[in-house]
């Protein structure tokens, strides 16, 4: 597993911080993941619900991808992390780059989870799923 943190760099919306995870492509190494992801949401200063959508988000996102990886090829977290808010984006290479379905109990539970969910294929056949949750997006009951 390697992890790189990138310099703070001004932009637009202020100061970021990106983090890159690269794991097998492996469910043993998932909890791994789900650490990272909780010890980073908790810089910003996520609530305990949030910070736990976006542990069992992730998870989700690995899972939907982890089923089509190539064996022996690597998962590949980004993490973007803005004043309001963190960037998720989870991508592994697969033989034939199919989208992940929308239509399926899995994307559901992901969306409400995570807020904004996107899916895509690189050129390589690297399908990606992007996650993007803002703070506070809890609606009141």
């Amino acid at each position: 597993m390697t992890e790189e943190t990138a310099v703070p760099m001004a932009d637009a919306t202020g100061v970021r911080d990106a983090v890159t995870v690269n794991m097998p492509a492996d469910s043993a190494y998932l909890s791994v993941l789900r650490t990272a992801t909780a010890g980073l949401a908790a810089r910003l200063d996520f609530t305990l619900d949030e910070i736990e959508d976006l542990r069992i988000g992730v998870d989700e996102a690995c899972a939907m991808l982890l089923s089509q990886a190539l064996p022996g090829t690597e998962l590949t977290t980004e993490f973007e992390l803005t004043p309001d808010g963190m960037r998720i984006s989870v991508s592994v290479l697969t033989a034939d780059g199919r989208l992940p379905a929308r239509d399926t109990f899995a994307w559901t539970v992901l969306s409400a989870l995570a807020g904004d969910v996107d899916s895509g294929v690189a050129s390589d056949d690297r399908v990606y799923i992007v996650l993007y949750k803002r703070r506070g997006t809890l609606e009141p009951a």
